[in-house]
């Protein structure tokens, strides 16, 4: 995800959120800039996430086409892009903190469909995982519980909204099974969303929940390899609803742009970008990113 301010501006422009966009306007965008409208998944399955014509800033889109990524000092941005004005009072820093792992959690808990009273489990807590917890907390659960690690992770997630935080390199699958059992009187979590893209978690996961529980996995944006369920004893008779969460839509991007609105003061988005480097440190931004020192790297392409 990106933001900036607009420098040129050809013609009447008008952001998705009905404000006119003018030169000098902090705005962020969908990155998703193009569906075709046509095809089966636009038009009859409604899953344009699932658009074979689907293009992407900074992923499908080379350098060689274009300015399109982040990591450059200016961004062009394609016809019919949707744009808002970044809200006043929510800076660079909580916009971008949240990020895309935000506008995937808006998707990942309206699938899961989190209902005042839950108990909701998240597995992960990267950039993902944190933005479930915050917003499972203002979805309504009365408990949320976060399943990750290294420790300053599971301490943002505490300061997102987490009620109980379990390390997962510290404690196994049985102890953290018993413990939800105990904490939710023997019933598992209502719902459990898996934001870790661990293939392990989603052997794990289908425990954690209860009967006619849901588990949505939201994290597996790359292969991971095989997970082994058994769909008697884990499925079929927990009566478990499982669902699958891909990429976001233009609507995800705007809820994502009035949470932070009301609640970037309270909730902590900017710590989840840790650290903020310049142009000439993207090697370096990378490879703490890979060790896992960050959640996430912030690029001030100015700086």
């Amino acid at each position: 995800m990106s933001a900036g301010v607009l420098e040129r501006v050809r013609g009447k422009l008008v952001g998705i959120d009905g404000h006119a966009l003018a030169e000098g306007t902090r705005v962020a965008f969908f990155d998703v800039h193009r569906t075709c409208g046509r095809c089966r998944a636009c038009t009859v399955h409604r899953t344009p996430t699932r658009c074979p014509e689907r293009r992407v800033y900074g992923i499908t889109d080379p350098a060689s086409e274009g300015l399109f990524g982040g990591w450059s000092q200016a961004i062009y941005m394609e016809p019919g892009v949707a744009m808002a004005r970044l809200p006043d009072g929510v800076s660079f820093e909580d916009y971008i903190g949240g990020g895309c792992g935000l506008v995937t959690s808006v998707h990942a808990i309206e699938r899961a469909g989190v209902r005042q009273g839950d108990t909701v489990a998240v597995q992960g807590t990267g950039a993902v995982g944190l933005s479930a917890v915050a917003l499972a907390r203002l979805a309504g659960a009365t408990r949320v519980i976060a399943i990750g690690a290294p420790a300053d992770r599971l301490d943002l997630a505490r300061a997102m909204g987490a009620d109980v935080v379990f390390d997962v390199v510290a404690t196994t699958p049985a102890q953290r099974l018993e413990a939800i059992r105990d904490l939710t009187a023997g019933d598992g979590a209502d719902v459990v969303i898996e934001a870790s893209g661990s293939a392990r978690a989603v052997e794990e996961g289908p425990d954690l929940a209860r009967n006619g529980g849901t588990y949505v996995i939201a994290g597996h944006y790359t292969n991971a390899g095989p997970s082994t369920i058994n769909a008697h004893l884990q499925i079929n008779r927990k009566h478990l609803d499982i669902r699958g969460c891909w990429g976001s839509e233009v609507g995800h991007f705007l809820r994502a742009l009035r949470l932070l609105e009301r609640h970037a003061a309270a909730v902590p988005w900017r710590a989840i970008g840790a650290r903020t480097y310049r142009l000439d440190e993207l090697n370096r931004a990378l490879a703490d990113a890979e060790a896992m020192r960050i959640p996430k790297a912030l690029v001030a392409p100015n700086a």
